[in-house]
């Protein structure tokens, strides 16, 4: 029983990972590595907000709100600076690894002992809690997907052309919404290191493949079940991986080969798609053609 809701518990905090990977790959088409950087951020943020004794919930908003502005960064470098998105993502994780040790003041920050929001909310379990956080994120972004500025997003990533003829900034929508990702991404680390009860500078190694995996293999195992929502299959999917990842460890699989396993299931899938996977996925119309449609009456409005 424990092994399941160690699992669950993981499966949900990456799940938040995986809904910022989500905006970036699959709606934007861009391929950001911030990611790896701004997860450990929240945590090393986390860790010098908890010794300091302010609210464990502050410390998650704190975090989301400095992700959002790392990922501010890399948009920046890629629309203003015409940095390409892989590599400014890739120049600003790296900048933050020598930022969250300058935050931190060293490369791992236990706080057992401190108030965490596990502490606080000890009535509950961890799992229903962490399981109410991304339950909870998953519905605010489906809610913003909704809005005006979310259909402007989608139109961005469906069609750039379209959306400059009508007269909106894409380049700052595109800010938007990497900055969202991230903060989600910071928000996620927090969570993570309060989980744990520790912050480590290496925490993030590997983050932006693990949300990747999460949206792959939920769409690609639930993607024809029409009346589950794209960010129901990417929560859903980091599970799925989580419970892959800990059944190769229960028969018996070295720790030191997660990375591998990692990369294999990634594989696995793509190949299973006939290589047929797309950073984003191209919706057809009732006409069969693409459909950007959809989103133009939307974008439209904003007018």
């Amino acid at each position: 029983m424990d092994f399941i809701i160690s699992t669950l518990e993981q499966g949900f905090i990456f799940g938040i990972v995986g809904l910022g990977v989500y905006i970036t790959y699959k709606i934007l088409d861009f391929p950001d590595m911030t990611i790896d950087g701004t997860f450990p951020m929240g945590a090393a943020v986390t860790a010098v907000c908890l010794t300091k004794g302010i609210n464990p919930f502050a410390a998650c908003i704190i975090s989301l709100i400095l992700g959002m502005i790392g990922g501010m960064v890399t948009g920046i470098l890629h629309v203003k600076f015409k940095i390409s998105s892989l590599l400014s993502g890739i120049l600003v994780m790296i900048g933050l690894y020598s930022i969250n040790l300058r935050i931190m003041g060293k490369s791992n920050v236990p706080f057992f002992g401190f108030d965490t929001i596990f502490t606080v909310t000890s009535f509950m379990k961890p799992v229903l809690l962490l399981g109410l956080f991304a339950v909870g994120i998953k519905l605010v972004l489906d809610v913003f997907l909704k809005t005006k500025l979310g259909y402007v997003l989608k139109a961005v990533g469906d069609n750039e052309q379209l959306v400059t003829s009508l007269g909106i900034n894409k380049d700052m929508i595109k800010v938007v919404g990497i900055s969202i990702a991230n903060g989600l991404g910071a928000l996620a680390g927090s969570v993570m290191a309060q989980n744990q009860g520790f912050a480590d500078v290496g925490m993030g190694t590997g983050t932006v493949v693990i949300g990747l995996a999460a949206v792959i293999l939920g769409s690609s195992l639930l993607g024809k079940i029409k009346f589950i929502t794209v960010t129901t299959m990417t929560v859903s999917g980091a599970i799925l991986y989580k419970l892959a990842i800990a059944a190769a460890l229960r028969f018996g699989l070295s720790p030191n080969d997660l990375k591998l396993v990692t990369a294999l299931i990634v594989i696995i899938i793509l190949g299973t798609n006939n290589f047929k996977f797309s950073f984003k996925s191209v919706r057809k119309d009732e006409k069969g053609g693409e459909g950007v449609a959809s989103n133009t009456k939307s974008v439209q409005s904003v007018q």
